[in-house]
């Protein structure tokens, strides 16, 4: 194995190490205030979209093999199939799109803010559709809008902030992970 696709196999796992300790820094709701979509950011701005998105796959996969890496130490098949499991699958649809926005735009300065509320966005409608179904099928049918007013609405403003302190923290850790690589 080369040198180089050792680094790259570490800076993946580090970085989805990275996005369970953030799920771990949590203020439990209904759907808990967390630091993982952050993570997912800081990961696929720095590793780039191929390994920051397989990064958020290893995440995914470590929790549904029973490791405790979502929100409040939780796992497993039932976390994922739960209300909440659309938002943590959405994960990788945000990776997805920000790798997307990579290629389209890779020089642009306000990509990164821009291909990372995409991102969310994508994981808010993914998410919140999955909670309605679940909900529906557990509790009663619930509309749009109280879906949104519950699962997006309260985290707009903790998400903006997170988006950018990732930007600002992509900034100024790209040039230690480029000089590494």
């Amino acid at each position: 194995m080369t040198k180089s696709r050792t680094k790259d196999i570490v800076y993946i796992a580090m970085f989805a190490m990275i996005i369970a300790v953030c799920s771990w820094i949590s203020i439990p709701t209904v759907i808990p205030f967390t630091l993982q979509t952050f993570g997912v950011f800081l990961t696929v701005s720095l590793l780039g979209g191929k390994r920051g998105t397989a990064s958020v796959a290893i995440y995914l996969l470590l929790g549904l093999i029973g490791v405790p890496v979502f929100a409040n130490f939780k796992s497993g098949i039932g976390t994922l199939l739960g209300a909440t499991g659309g938002y943590i699958i959405g994960f990788i649809f945000t990776a997805i799109v920000m790798w997307a926005f990579e290629r389209i735009c890779i020089k642009r300065a306000w990509f990164l803010p821009v291909a990372m509320a995409i991102g969310l966005l994508v994981c808010y409608a993914f998410g919140t559709a999955w909670f309605m179904i679940v909900y529906a099928k557990t509790s009663g049918t619930m509309g749009i809008w109280s879906a949104l007013t519950l699962c997006v609405f309260p985290y707009l403003l903790p998400d903006a902030a997170k988006i950018a302190l990732a930007t600002l923290l992509t900034k100024r850790l790209r040039k230690v992970i480029d000089r590494d690589n």
